[in-house]
């Protein structure tokens, strides 16, 4: 239980007139109090009031997980409504205003909360719990470095695994073997490996289609450790690089730097995504970068802040994101490069360490 954090999360609260704020499980509810619950048929939910100490509705199985906050449990043949309705009345819940995790909370949370805690409002709350997460501790960073370690480590070595004839869905296989036997608690996300014409969808999913000789692939991959995710991506050729990708490495990579090179504390998050994005413009390619530069890495692949026009919010010491320009042609492939960067008191790192040139299969 991190009580400085739930006291800074009150204190957030108080000062958006909240009267409590509710968490499932997740992330945050993680970050806060430690402890690790699956979502489910049997409803788990902690609510933590601005003047009472926070209490939380869980399966009795699971009951015995939790041991500094004050339980309401359930078995599967009394059924959740009773731990809801007591949790409730105990927290007085009746006309209060309760933060929520709009991008989390399911129906079935918030239908009890509404029914159990009459007169209620349910309101987001997920910018004020951004604010606990997005700066990193040392301790966090440390855990991310050993995530990117790991993810690094496995892509090397899965490199002697591919050939061409394998299908994409095959050496995506290998390489998710690869992170859980190099030190992965687990995968970040499914991993993307997929090649020639099939690289020009920036979310593919690998399939039946086999790698062939000349193929450029997409390679998109990372590791969970001690909670902390990486997101890594890299071009991979199968044989010597080779056709119309050659350019487009070349100017993905020097997108890649400039948006690299605009971050620092103070920038708004936008500017490295513009940074980034005038490079592939001023080419010609500006259709062709379809998505944002890059994303928010910690407990989630995906979290505040995100490197997209439009984000003027400062980058602050402590922010760590992704760094993933890339350019997609139809019909020929698609090449990005993906790394992770932590923001610094006078600049930015970049944690990630893999070369950013091709890595070649010889066939």
């Amino acid at each position: 239980m991190n009580s400085e954090l739930l006291d800074c999360l009150v204190e957030l609260a108080q000062a958006e007139g909240l009267d409590a704020v509710a968490l499932v499980p997740g992330p945050n509810l993680l970050h806060l109090t430690g402890y690790s619950f699956h979502l489910s048929e049997r409803p788990t939910l902690a609510v933590i009031p601005v003047d009472q100490p926070p209490v939380m509705v869980v399966p009795a199985l699971e009951a015995g997980k939790v041991s500094e906050l004050e339980v309401f449990s359930y078995t599967d043949e009394e059924g959740y409504a009773m731990a809801f309705h007591e949790a409730c009345v105990a927290l007085e819940l009746a006309d209060a205003r309760i933060g929520v995790e709009a991008l989390r909370m399911r129906l079935l949370e918030a239908r009890l909360l509404e029914r159990y805690a009459a007169g209620s409002r349910l309101v987001p709350a997920d910018e004020l719990l951004s604010q606990l997460r997005v700066q990193k501790s040392s301790l966090e960073l440390a855990a991310m470095r050993r995530a990117i370690a790991v993810a690094e480590a496995a892509f090397l070595g899965w490199l002697a695994d591919v050939h061409p004839g394998m299908t994409e869905r095959e050496a995506t296989a290998r390489l998710v073997a690869r992170l859980l036997t190099s030190g992965a608690d687990a995968i970040s996300f499914d991993p993307i490996v997929v090649g020639g014409p099939n690289g020009a969808l920036p979310h593919a999913v690998p399939g039946s289609r086999p790698l062939a000789y000349g193929d450029w692939l997409v390679v998109d991959w990372g590791a969970f450790v001690e909670g902390y995710a990486s997101d890594l991506t890299r071009a991979v050729t199968m044989g010597p690089p080779a056709g119309p990708l050659c350019a487009v490495q070349e100017l993905v990579l020097r997108a890649n730097e400039a948006g690299r090179a605009a971050a620092r504390p103070g920038i708004a998050a936008e500017a490295v995504d513009a940074a980034a994005r005038a490079v592939i413009t001023a080419a010609g390619h500006g259709e062709h970068f379809t998505h944002r530069t890059g994303h928010g890495l910690g407990l989630e692949v995906h979290e505040p802040p995100y490197i997209v026009a439009g984000n003027t919010g400062a980058l602050l010491p402590g922010m760590t994101f992704t760094v993933e320009p890339g350019v997609y042609l139809e019909g020929v492939g698609g090449v990005r490069i993906e790394d992770n960067v932590v923001i610094t008191a006078v600049g930015a790192e970049t944690l990630s360490t893999l070369p950013r040139a091709p890595f070649v299969v010889h066939a």
